[in-house]
């Protein structure tokens, strides 16, 4: 029953998310959003995980080396691990997080409170893999009706990752 509710709710609100109201005010709106809800709840929520699969990525940065924490959507692709798209609301560069991944594919995934490591390889890296490329994006649009409409309207080739983790870590404290 439950998952029913979420499929109609994911929906009604998944073609809203393609405006370009939701455009504008989404990069502005939820990282605050995300950020409050997780100082509220000791890190427990995410506002999107309420609809979809959420996770914090913890990427180490191209250029400075510096830890740096993305909050992402991300999809089960029934093996154990997980799928992320670098959409950035169909902008037309791609998100920070994804060239960190590039650079030092080695990251960190906070899921429901589990941290994991993980090596994130970029699906569709090879010229014959767009096969790969489109059984990543029927997996994310099941979950996400319309998803892949961000990468049209952003006039790029969104950048898709795969996350395996490779190890479970302990919950910092400090973190």
């Amino acid at each position: 029953m439950a998952s029913s509710v979420v499929r109609i709710v994911r929906a009604v609100i998944a073609p809203l998310t393609r405006t370009s109201a939701f455009r504008w005010l989404g990069p502005r709106m939820l990282p605050p959003l995300e950020l409050l809800a997780k100082g509220l709840s000791g890190g427990r929520i995410q506002v999107s995980g309420l609809l979809v699969h959420s996770l914090t990525l913890r990427t180490t940065g191209a250029k400075t080396g510096e830890a740096r924490d993305t909050e992402l959507m991300y999809t089960p692709d029934g093996r154990g691990r997980a799928i992320v798209a670098g959409t950035s609301f169909a902008r037309d560069r791609h998100p920070g997080w994804t060239w960190n991944l590039l650079a030092n594919p080695d990251a960190v995934i906070t899921v429901r409170g589990r941290r994991l490591a993980v090596r994130a390889s970029l699906i569709g890296a090879e010229p014959d893999d767009d096969g790969e490329r489109d059984a990543a994006w029927e997996l994310i649009e099941e979950q996400w009706p319309g998803y892949r409409a961000y990468e049209r309207d952003s006039g790029r080739t969104v950048r898709l990752f795969r996350l395996q983790p490779v190890a479970e870590l302990t919950p910092l404290l400090s973190d």
